[in-house]
């Protein structure tokens, strides 16, 4: 294949290439502008081809010139070289002259006759290439009109399937409109009967009443139900707007009637009956949407005979269920409570036998130096010399202990008699529950810390590091005003007897020294068993990750490493 059939085979894969992307071009928004630019691009492109055949032309004279010349330089240099040769060898060859003569002559005259003849294929090929092009030019030409041609007839029929598409969608677009509204209707329908919290639909309760005992809202519902009682016995929970008659007789229409108007009522007691059963903390608001769903139904049932449930029915029953759902609310209130009285009860007997035991132990060690002084002092009084100063210095020293003693049992039957003397602990557990989140508490116990240490037994990972513990004749006090203080900050908003905040260290500190008590404060919190487990961990993925020269070129060359590992 000549250069000329290979460049002109690539125009026409790329003149092919270009007709494909055009015929895959489909934009209906932007057709008619990517007309006008692949039309430019082509138009382009055969100016540049054409001006790319023309250097080629050029090239190629070029070439066919620098190798003509090129031959006849290398032909006058072989007949130097061969003159050269036979004068060397004149005197060892002269029988092979004439013949080495004739052979160069023969030579000479088939150089030329070659280099004639590649001339005129050349230029033979040159005007048949020429000729070509000019040919393809004209082909390109009436493609290009004929594409222009297909491509204005596709774009009128795509503007027409674009004024079909516009109808179809605005259609479509209604009738979605439509489906879409029918599909809410029907999904909130649905959701009333999932069992799920759904509080964007239904919202976040909010208290109705506010009982202090659970007993007031269980009388209340009786209430409530006694209400709705005397509505069935007055014939108000459910009316008939209309005097029926059976068979021409009034009082068969009335008898009719009141089946209906009780089957109706017994229907929507049942109902309602079952929701009450069923409500929980995370769906009162969608069993009231249920109570008003089977009221709006069963009315519609009874729109036939013109039985309709009243308004106020309907808003007692909703009542109950409220009473009901409230009720169970205080009561589980209640039941946190108690058990908060009962872990504080616990407390205070643990600080109470705390007290005893501290007293206990302060009065055996005061009798204990007691025994120990009294006996000293009899033995100084006998002594003399260097055995009555050391004596001496004892005695000084079970006097010190016997004071320590005798504080300490006072201190221990002060704080028994003393509820309000305690300690208010300020302590986290990053490891547990993330930084700045604090739990400030109190406790009597003598020794605060072990209080500290039962909260951070088997119920959390990590032990709690102590930022501050502070001693007060009013510790129960302090304790709460702080709780008012951070009341926004709670972790858990809705338990008031969990004692979490998240507050900064500096905030705490601050109101500490607003409320006028003193304390010393540990800013950074040690949380050794958890700083230690961290680098543990760092320390094992790090250890995972690294990885050998002979892992590395097992995993990139497994062929390789493989090789390596037989021999």
């Amino acid at each position: 294949m000549g250069l000329f059939d290979f460049l002109k085979k690539k125009e026409f894969e790329e003149i092919r290439t270009l007709q494909e992307k055009l015929e895959k071009f489909k934009s209906i928004a932007d057709v008619q502008n990517e007309v006008d630019n692949k039309k430019n691009e082509l138009e382009l492109l055969i100016q540049n081809k054409t001006n790319e055949i023309s250097e080629k032309e050029i090239e190629l004279k070029k070439l066919i010139s620098d190798k003509e010349i090129e031959l006849n330089s290398t032909i006058e240099n072989k007949k130097n070289e061969l003159e050269l040769l036979i004068q060397n060898k004149t005197n060892e060859i002269s029988d092979k002259e004439k013949e080495l003569n004739k052979v160069i002559s023969d030579k000479e005259i088939e150089l030329n006759s070659t280099i004639e003849n590649k001339k005129n294929e050349l230029e033979l090929l040159i005007q048949n290439k020429t000729n070509e092009i000019s040919d393809k030019e004209k082909e390109l030409n009436k493609v290009i009109s004929d594409k222009e041609i297909e491509l204005n007839s596709t774009i009128d029929n795509k503007k027409q399937s674009i004024n079909y598409i516009q109808k179809d969608f605005d259609e479509l677009k209604l009738n979605y409109q439509t489906s879409l509204e029918t599909y809410t209707r029907l999904r909130k329908d649905v959701s009333l009967y999932e069992s799920k919290l759904d509080l964007i639909e239904f919202g976040i309760y909010e208290p109705v009443y506010d009982f202090e005992k659970s007993e007031d809202y269980r009388a209340e519902q009786n209430r409530i139900i006694e209400k709705q009682k005397s509505m069935i016995q007055l014939e108000t929970a459910a009316t008939c707007n209309t005097n029926w008659t059976i068979d021409g007789s009034l009082a068969k229409g009335k008898a009719s009637t009141k089946k209906f108007i009780k089957l109706i009522l017994r229907a929507f007691n049942g109902e309602c009956n079952a929701q009450i059963g069923k409500v929980k903390w995370n769906n009162v608001n969608q069993m009231k949407e249920r109570i008003h769903k089977s009221y709006e139904t069963l009315n519609k049932l009874g729109e036939g005979s013109a039985v309709v449930i009243s308004y106020e029915y309907l808003e007692l029953k909703i009542k109950e269920i409220t009473l009901e759902y409230e009720f169970q609310v205080k009561r589980q209130e209640e039941k946190e409570e108690m058990r908060a009285i009962q872990e504080e009860l616990r407390e205070e007997e643990k600080a109470r036998r705390e007290f005893e035991q501290a007293q206990k132990q302060a009065e055996k060690e005061e009798e204990t130096y007691q025994k120990a002084l009294l006996k000293a002092r009899k033995e100084v009084e006998k002594a003399t010399g260097e055995l009555q100063e050391e004596l001496n210095s004892k005695i000084l020293i079970l006097e010190q202990e016997l004071l320590l003693a005798q504080e300490k049992k006072e201190r221990a039957m002060s704080m028994a008699q003393q509820t309000k003397r305690g300690h208010v602990y300020i302590i986290s557990n990053i490891g547990s529950f993330g930084e700045n989140v604090y739990k400030i508490g109190m406790t009597r116990r003598l020794e605060p810390i072990d209080r500290v240490k039962e909260l951070g037994d088997a119920s959390v990972p990590f032990q709690f590091d102590v930022h501050a513990m502070i001693y007060s004749d009013e510790a129960r006090t302090l304790e709460n005003e702080l709780h008012k203080a951070f009341s926004n900050k709670k972790v858990n908003m809705l338990n008031y007897r969990k004692e979490f905040f998240n507050v900064s260290l500096e905030e705490i500190e601050k109101k500490i020294d607003e409320l006028g008590f003193e304390a010393e404060f540990t800013i950074l919190p040690e949380a050794m068993q958890y700083r230690e487990t961290l680098a543990l961990l760092e320390k094992t993925n790090s250890t995972e990750e690294i990885k050998t020269i002979e892992d590395l070129i097992a995993e990139e060359y497994p062929a390789v490493h493989s090789m390596i590992k037989n021999k």
